[in-house]
């Protein structure tokens, strides 16, 4: 026999001992995948291409050990010494996410044909069986004693087979997760050496399985009775370490620890071909398109034998089997009735570990298939038993009945295995557990609470941001187990699952301040698990599995008990006002989760509100709270924030978007917000939550509107517009929910009219930018939203030194439709609107004139807790009725000086645009704008030079000038056009 030589080439520099290395063709063989357990990283070669250097992954921290890719080769998982798995996009390489994490390093992975389910496994003995849609983990199979090293899913989607370090090899059925068959002993012990794993594999049309034998052979095992078959016994000198099908299940790849690997026609039972090598090929992959064979060693060496089967023979991927599938959902579809009668079947009583390599006999399968069954379909099965020929073998009669059965549910069952998962229940401000690792229970703008598992209880911290105005608390020691909680200046609240044989679930509220000594209080709940707590200014509340909302007061009173229309999602609180997210229903097919969100005043015991709760379409909801303000928010997985507001009837604006801000590799996780800022954790792909140690950096970003592109180029100007607004209505509200409250609104009419003023020098310098890009109908509609008549005058002003006279000349027209509305409310007796009020009042003239000077905005900033600071007010309060003055104001040498000549020069209310023309700032926005007093002589000139409308408006504007003293002492004088 002629010895064909492959050459090998490295894939992974750097391995100097012997380690599991793993490959992998895609489903079109355009790509080969490697990966070695002594590098955290995972290289993507072009085949065709070799000499080129591949793509690498590097988002291990150790070794990676196992390699699947899905059957669609759409995505790829990996699992490392580093106790993680995690996903990618496939051929990109694009990380995904940490799918699940075990205590011990990852052995195996395997994908079922449909590719809705990962099977990981590894050094924890236990196999988790992960839905990778919504990655939940469906299932955890125990019934190894030792590493799992091996796994393969049945193509016809109806068992999964595992394999130990020890030699023991399991049948798993899917849809109730129990154990068929254990074989004890029938494969090699690998003994502590991770460079060799026993592996198994399913034979394409899912009818036979092959596992490593005792005696450096191949063992073919029976689909349904797992009795032995054959075996491939020839030249293998040492134990076989790896074997491959090909793509038609008539070839099979051997390699053993000889270092040499044989090819073998299945069907033949006898070698045909074989291949030497330096070093044992630890994994092997054939060409799912091609007669090749990809192979790597123990050393990361990898490469492609071309040709493995003699031309002259049947080609490897001719008539590939189709296996039908009887339950493509993989482990998606649990049937418990099904499950029930197995157990009443006692089909399954006898098998496991007294087996010791003997296998279930071939009747008792077949009554176990029998049993589920239903009735209606007894009677169809054995009349097809009837008509079958007797010579037929009874195992394939068995397998025409099973396909005949399952028909009639491959539809519904299809459907259900792609169903959404709805979210399940989060609390806001919480991270994963990591065994061994301090995570958060709590973390907001307040403070964070942190524990840490031990071997039976766990160790509690709670630390405020600013310790010198936060309690100090003691460390607790839990005993219970909780795994949420919630924070607030008052106290902190607490709960766990159902645990113990009791199925109970435990609340304990923990105030912080209390004149008792034995203030902390705890609630139990039997048959029912909390699943969200919140705080509030006087109450805590707790949302259960029953869906009930229970409602206790600080010292533990039952107050209420409500019903809630579904499982609860997460809950936060704000004073007295608590919001509850749940679900509606299931799931879109499009994977949009129905959400909807009801706010409570808990004092009042009314429901202020209540409607569906918006989220990016296929994201879910990752963070839920109150902003600094007391407004409703809403984060979801794709990055955007969301405020809730009264305007519209009670909507949600969208005020940040993550795909605008992020830069690459950065994902943020959100802790608060206030009125102009998202307080949020950066953290660095792939990680999507922060670690308690080091202390989280708080990153402070700016809100924004996802605005469109505007043709004035102004985005954020408008977006500042836009804001203004926002919260102007917000405080509006505010004024009048605590004017019908009796209480006094002097605060909150300051702070409208700051937001006035700011809204008001907004405005100006978008009709600037609207003037400067001739869309005058535009700065019209911008005038009429001016508040202050003092900033109207600054329009005309800014139109003339722009030589706009039409513009200037239907600014004017408003003003004095302004002044006419003003006179017609004060002649009837009737307060005029306070948005002109300065006007009248030279003091706050002044006063407004030095707010509406142009503001630089300040950057956001990284600070390592949250650090809020009042304002400070430009005027102190004078008691007793009396008006407020200006002097705080005038300390401003400057300023007052400007003031001042302003009134000298005929009043006060030009003082802040002539000061904005003439003193240009490099944020202002008038920077490019003539001198005001050159604008008034090019307008002379033009008057002198022709005779028309436009002369008269700037001689209009003149003489309004020289009236202004005039008008700040009477604000009902009309300008005059001549």
């Amino acid at each position: 026999m002629k010895i064909k030589s492959v050459k090998l080439r490295e894939a992974h520099e750097g391995s100097s001992y012997a380690s599991f290395c793993s490959i992998l063709w895609d489903l079109q063989a355009h790509h080969l995948v490697t990966a070695s357990s002594s590098q955290p990283t995972i290289a993507i070669h072009d085949p065709l291409l070799p000499s080129h250097p591949p793509r690498v992954l590097r988002h291990h921290r150790d070794g990676v050990t196992a390699l699947a890719i899905s059957p669609n080769s759409t995505c790829l998982a990996s699992g490392s010494i580093d106790h993680s798995v995690k996903l990618y996009k496939f051929p990109g390489g694009e990380f995904e996410t940490n799918i699940t994490r075990f205590t011990l390093p990852i052995r195996v992975l395997a994908f079922n044909k449909s590719g809705s389910m990962l099977a990981a496994a590894g050094d924890d003995e236990g196999i988790k069986l992960i839905n990778t849609i919504d990655g939940s983990i469906a299932r955890v199979l125990k019934g190894h004693r030792g590493p799992v090293t091996g796994l393969a899913f049945d193509p016809n989607g109806e068992y999964l087979a595992s394999i130990g370090s020890v030699g023991t090899v399991i049948y798993w059925e899917l849809q109730s997760g129990r154990t068929l068959y254990t074989l004890k002993g029938v494969a090699p012990d690998t003994g502590l050496d991770t460079s060799v794993l026993n592996v198994l594999t399913w034979s394409p049309d899912g009818e036979t399985l092959a596992v490593p034998g005792l005696k450096n052979d191949i063992v073919m095992y029976d689909r349904d009775t797992a009795e032995k078959l054959f075996t491939l016994r020839g030249d293998h000198a040492q134990p076989i370490c790896f074997m491959s099908w090909s793509p038609n299940g008539r070839y099979m790849a051997t390699s053993s620890l000889d270092k040499q690997i044989l090819i073998w026609d299945v069907k033949r039972k006898q070698d045909i071909d074989r291949q030497k090598f330096d070093d044992r090929i630890c994994c092997m992959a054939w060409k799912p398109i091609g007669n090749a064979l990809a192979v790597i060693d123990v050393m990361g060496k990898y490469g492609v034998w071309e040709l493995v089967v003699p031309s002259s023979m049947k080609s490897p991927t001719e008539d590939i089997p189709n296996p039908q599938s009887r339950n493509s959902n993989g482990l998606l579809f649990f049937d418990e009735e099904e499950d029930q009668e197995l157990g009443m079947s006692g089909s399954l009583s006898d098998t496991g570990e007294e087996s010791h390599g003997e296998s279930e006999p071939p009747s008792r399968k077949r009554l176990r298939r029998q049993s589920v069954i239903d009735n209606d379909q007894h009677e169809v099965v054995y009349d097809e038993l009837s008509l079958l020929p007797k010579g037929e073998p009874q195992r394939k009669v068995h397998r025409v009945n099973r396909e005949k059965m399952d028909k009639e549910k491959d539809a519904l069952k299809t459907m259900m295995a792609f169903r959404p998962k709805m979210q399940e229940a989060f609390q806001p401000g919480s991270t994963p557990l990591e065994p061994g690792k301090r995570h958060f229970l709590c973390y907001n703008m307040l403070g964070s609470i942190t524990t840490i598992k031990h071997d039976e209880y766990s160790h509690i911290e709670i630390d405020f941001h600013d310790t010198s105005t936060g309690p100090r608390v003691p460390p607790m020691t839990d005993h219970y187990g909780f795994t949420m909680a919630s924070l607030n200046e008052n106290g902190s609240v607490f709960a766990n699952p159902c645990k113990s044989e009791k199925n109970m679930s435990t609340l304990m509220y923990r105030p912080f301040h209390s004149w008792d000594n034995n203030s902390e209080w705890y609630m139990r709940f039997e048959g029912e698990e909390v699943r969200a707590v919140a705080l509030g200014s006087k109450w805590v509340a707790a949302i259960t599995s029953l869906n009930f909302l229970r409602i206790f007061s600080n010292g533990g009173l039952q107050k209420h008990i409500l019903s809630l229309n579904g499982p609860v999602v997460t809950a936060a609180g704000f004073s007295d006002e608590l919001a509850i997210v749940t679900h509606v229903s299931d799931c879109l097919p499009s994977n949009e989760q129905m959400l909807e969100f009801t706010l409570f005043n808990i004092s009042k015991g009314t429901q202020v509100f209540k409607g569906r709760l918006p989220l990016t379409p296929g994201s879910y909801l990752t963070w839920f709270g109150f902003s600094e303000e007391g407004q409703i928010s809403s984060y979801d997985s794709k990055g955007v924030l969301r405020v809730f507001t009264r305007q519209y009837g009670g909507n949600w604006l969208p005020l940040f978007s993550a795909s605008k801000e992020r830069k690459s590799g950065e994902n943020y996780w959100v802790v608060g917000l206030n009125a102009s800022k998202l307080f949020c954790v950066v953290c660095k792909n792939p990680d999507t939550f922060p670690q308690v140690l080091p202390k989280p950096v708080l990153t402070l970003i700016n809100l924004s509107f996802p605005l469109a592109s505007s043709d004035l180029g102004e985005e954020a100007l408008e977006n500042e517009f836009m804001l203004n607004n926002l919260h102007l209505s917000q405080i509006q509200k505010q004024i009048e929910v605590t004017a019908g409250e009796g209480l006094d609104t002097t605060s909150l009419d300051d702070d409208a009219f700051d937001i006035e003023a700011a809204q008001d020098r907004c405005i100006l310098r978008l009709i600037a930018s609207c003037c400067n890009s001739d869309k005058l109908v535009r700065a019209i509609e911008l005038v009429k939203l001016l508040s202050v008549e003092k900033s109207v005058r600054g329009a005309i002003q800014l139109a003339t030194a722009l030589k706009l006279p039409i513009l200037a000349e239907r600014i004017n027209e408003i003003l004095e439709e302004r002044l006419r509305n003003k006179t017609k409310l004060s002649n009837a007796g009737l307060p005029s609107s306070k948005h002109d009020l300065g006007v009248s009042n030279p003091c706050i003239a002044t006063e407004r004139s030095q707010i509406l000077e142009p503001m630089v905005p300040s950057s956001s900033a990284k600070v390592s807790a949250p650090l809020f600071t009042r304002k400070v007010k430009a005027l102190d309060r004078v008691k007793s009725g009396k008006q407020k003055t200006d002097l705080d104001q005038t300390a401003n040498l400057e300023d007052s000086k400007g003031v001042k000549d302003a009134e000298k020069n005929g009043g006060s209310s030009h003082v802040n645009c002539v000061k904005e023309v003439n003193n240009p700032d490099p944020s202002n926005p008038f920077l490019k704008l003539p001198n005001i007093r050159e604008g008034r002589k090019d307008a002379e000139l033009s008057r002198s030079k022709s005779q028309g409308p436009s002369n008269q408006v700037s001689k209009s504007s003149n003489e309004e000038t020289k009236v202004v003293g005039e008008r700040a002492s009477n604000p009902f004088l009309k300008s005059t056009v001549k």
